[in-house]
Order: structure tokens, then sequence, then C-alpha cells
């Protein structure tokens, strides 16, 4: 008698399994990784975004401030000069808690800490005077003197904060 065909050939295998596909949940540990990671980039740059926003909002109500002024005492040039000194000086105690009170070259000095020219310098500390006695100045200018301040001032204390 013949063998069968299948005792001679040895056993009859199975095919190999392959194991399955492993699951998509839970993650690796490098994903949860990075998961965390892009979540605290994303909350620090929407800080970031908010802190710049809300300082670029500040600094446009300061500025439209001028421009109100301007509005509201456009027939009377010794109230502007009160509104605006006024404003400078709000502005000024922000950095320098001195300057509220700062008279004269303390004053000046206290303009002077914000990097503009002496031409900017020089109308702004005519405006003391005309708030006490009527005199004629050119508002634009003036206008123009204590935009470029304030810029400058707002820039500056944003610069002091980060050193």
């Amino acid at each position: 008698m013949m063998p069968s065909p299948t005792a001679m050939d040895g056993p009859v295998l199975r095919d190999i399994h392959l194991p399955p596909a492993p699951p998509w949940w839970p993650p690796a540990p490098g994903w949860w990784l990075l998961a965390t990671l892009l979540l605290l980039l994303a909350v620090a740059a929407g800080l970031l975004w908010r802190r710049a926003d809300q300082r670029r909002r500040h600094r446009a109500r300061i500025l439209a401030e001028v421009d109100a002024l301007a509005i509201q005492h456009a027939d009377d040039a010794q109230a502007l000069a009160a509104g605006l000194h006024q404003l400078l000086r709000r502005v000024a105690r922000t950095y320098d808690p001195a300057a509220v009170h700062a008279r004269g070259e303390p004053w000046r000095e206290a303009l002077a800490r914000m990097p503009v020219d002496a031409d900017t310098l020089d109308r702004l500390l005519a405006l003391e005077p005309a708030v006490y006695r009527p005199q004629p100045y050119d508002t634009g200018a003036m206008l123009d003197a204590v935009r470029r301040w304030l810029r400058a001032a707002l820039t500056h204390r944003r610069r002091a904060r980060r050193a």
C-alpha cells in the first residue's frame, strides 16, 4: 500500500497569521507629549496675541483722546492746552510717578526721557504756560508734537517692561 501524499510531505500546517493591526486608541506616549506641547503653544500664542491687542487698543484710546480734545476745544486754545497738558502728565505718570508734580526743568527732563526731537520737546514745554495765560500757538503743530511724544512714550513703556 502506498502512503498518502500528505503523510509523505509532513504534517499540514496552517498559513502564517499576522498579528492584528495596533489600535489607533490610545495613542502612544509620544503623541500625548506632542499634543500637550501643541496645546501649550496654542495657549501661549493666544495669551501673547491678547496682550498685544490690549496694548494696541490702549494706545489707540490714548491717541483718540488727542483727537477728541482737538474737536472738543477747537475754538478754545487755552482749554485745548490744558487738556493736552493733563493727558501728557497722565501718561508720564505711568513711567515716572514724580512727573505729576514736576515743573520747569524736572518736567522737561521727564518729557526728554522719550526719544523725541528738540522741536517736539519745545512745543510740549510751551503747553504749560499756555494753560495759565492765553497766548497764540500753532494748534496743528502742537497736536502733532503731542501725538509724537505719546507714541514714543507708549512704545518706551512697553520696552521698559520687557527689560
